[in-house]
């Protein structure tokens, strides 16, 4: 990485650090819980086996470790957010946790039946390809990468457009990266990492709406009203890609 590609990425991790000191263990739990959310987990959920091990990396305050145990099925976090880790150990103390960067992870080669990581992969400048990498390596063959990645719908490209109009950088924050992947660059680089990929889905129609605040917004963390439900639920008919806000990927080894 270059040095500027070098200071983003460090600035990103600390924004990260930031956000999870201010975050709440039972909002997370709540959002992750919510229908919506559950949707996209009982998508990728066939690619799971309640007879192995699971990790997921970038795993924050662990809600979607929690849940899945709670399904019934032995997953494991990782994060380096030692934070993030820490608070969540303070709400269950038995979760396996595990401090560690998801470029090297620290783990032998054919260790897990899947790899999860939900709205990660796309803060990195450099690309997701090192982490999809590492995630094929610590898979057994037949294990699954199991990804969610922000897509540039209609409402992303709109407040792009007028960043740009304004003169604005057309990242969220300077200090903060974040990127977006249509379809098939997700198909691809999934594919090139050396997974075939066996599902390809735009998720979280509502919450596309979210995006555009007023009716369509109601109080809570980041909760949406009946209308931007209903309103999504069309949208994921009609217009599926074009309200997309994250796309599911499952590639198998």
């Amino acid at each position: 990485m270059t040095n500027s590609n070098n200071d983003r990425y460090d600035s990103t991790r600390t924004a990260w650090e930031h956000i999870w000191d201010g975050a709440s263990m039972e909002v997370e739990l709540e959002a992750v819980q919510s229908s919506r959310a559950m949707e996209t987990i009982n998508a990728y959920l066939p690619f799971l086996d309640k007879n192995d091990v699971h990790i997921e990396a970038g795993s924050g305050l662990s809600a979607v470790v929690i849940t899945l145990r709670e399904m019934g099925y032995d997953v494991h976090g990782l994060d380096y957010a030692v934070n993030a880790l820490v608070e969540s150990q303070r709400y269950d103390a038995t979760l396996p946790l595990t401090a560690g960067d998801i470029h090297h992870l620290p783990y032998p080669d054919n260790t897990f039946g899947s790899y999860l990581s939900f709205g990660v992969l796309e803060h990195f400048e450099h690309g997701m390809q090192p982490a999809l990498k590492e995630a094929h390596r610590i898979l057994k063959p037949g294990g699954a990468v199991v990804l969610t990645i922000p897509y540039p719908n209609m409402v992303y490209q709109l407040v792009q457009l007028k960043r740009k109009l304004s003169g604005a950088s057309q990242l969220t924050d300077d200090d903060f990266y974040e990127s977006t992947y249509t379809r098939q660059q997700l198909i691809d680089n999934v594919s090139e990492a050396g997974f075939t990929v066996a599902l390809c889905q735009p998720t979280s129609h509502a919450f596309t709406l979210w995006g555009l605040g007023g009716p369509f917004r109601a109080d809570g963390y980041y909760k949406t009203t009946p209308l931007a439900d209903s309103l999504g639920g069309l949208f994921r008919r009609v217009l599926p890609w074009q309200f997309n806000f994250m796309t599911l990927i499952v590639g198998v080894k």
